[in-house]
């Protein structure tokens, strides 16, 4: 059995997918599946449920998969703890991300990392399923951080450090009938089109959760991919309105933001598991001190 036969395994039973985790092992599908293939044989054992269109693990891999994430992260803290030997940073950050990242200059920071520490890789990735789906890829290693945007839950295990937070506002096109207002209340937007991201996303389960908290419900006709632009190229159309944090509103001086009450706050944090390499160390340390010297 070889490490990268368990790194093969990992990234398959995270993406349910072998296209998938090919592209993110960054090898050819034939070769993740030979190697898969030798590991099940070597085993003994079954570990994906092939039977079915979206592949599943068997009761063997969610049992092996336990395991296979234990061995990996073992393995790369153990060669990032040599690190200081070298005298040199090394090894690899993943990073979960977002699609927006309010008042954080997070471009800034990795730019900074990156020159200062140019031995450590960073992979960036950005879910498309929104970011509390990062939780789980940190409780089982395939992921060492994540910014994660308005979060429902703390698990046990993960350590959860606030960078940012602001108010959300209703943003609309110049001519709405509440563009003139300073301020709107979310009854008064029971009836409204809006536009807004999928429900899996953390932006959209605080807006629908906010409107259930008023009384009301949130009407919304149109979604779109992660992107605001998108949104706002609808709302200059007059087909809806939309929620944005306000650094992402003041974006687009066109339309019109107006404040909402009760206030509806967004928050960013960063997520990592309760052990952590150096390298991955030293960026949370980064990222944390940016958004302290943001405030």
């Amino acid at each position: 059995m070889e490490l990268r036969q368990l790194e093969y395994f990992i990234a398959v039973a995270g993406e349910m997918s072998f296209s998938k985790a090919a592209h993110r092992a960054h090898v050819v599908q034939s070769a993740l599946s030979t190697s898969i293939g030798k590991l099940e044989k070597e085993l003994g054992v079954e570990l994906f449920d092939r039977a079915r269109q979206q592949i599943r693990l068997t009761p063997a891999g969610e049992l092996f998969r336990q395991h296979a994430h234990r061995v990996i992260e073992s393995a790369r803290l153990a060669k990032e703890s040599m690190s200081d030997y070298r005298g040199q940073l090394t090894g690899t950050v993943e990073l979960g991300s977002l699609i927006a990242f309010g008042t954080l200059d997070i471009p800034r920071v990795l730019g900074e990392f990156r020159r200062a520490y140019p031995h450590v890789r960073i992979r960036l990735q950005q879910s498309q399923t929104g970011s509390m789906a990062y939780l789980s890829a940190i409780a089982d290693g395939s992921l060492d951080l994540a910014l994660v945007s308005a979060p429902d839950r703390f698990p046990a295990g993960i350590h959860m450090q606030l960078l940012a937070e602001e108010p959300m506002m209703f943003v609309c096109r110049d001519g709405h009938r509440l563009a003139g207002r300073d301020r709107v209340a979310l009854t008064e937007l029971a009836d409204e089109d809006l536009i807004d991201f999928p429900v899996e996303f953390g932006l959209r389960r605080l807006v629908d959760d906010a409107f259930r908290a008023a009384g009301v419900s949130a009407h919304t006709p149109y979604e779109v991919a992660a992107d605001y632009s998108k949104a706002a190229a609808l709302v200059r159309h007059g087909l809806g309105s939309v929620f944005m944090p306000a650094s992402e509103a003041a974006h687009y001086p066109d339309l019109r933001a107006v404040r909402v009450q009760p206030k509806v706050i967004w928050t960013i944090y960063l997520a990592s598991a309760e052990r952590i390499g150096p390298a991955s160390a030293k960026l949370a340390e980064l990222l944390v001190a940016a958004a302290d010297g943001g405030r």
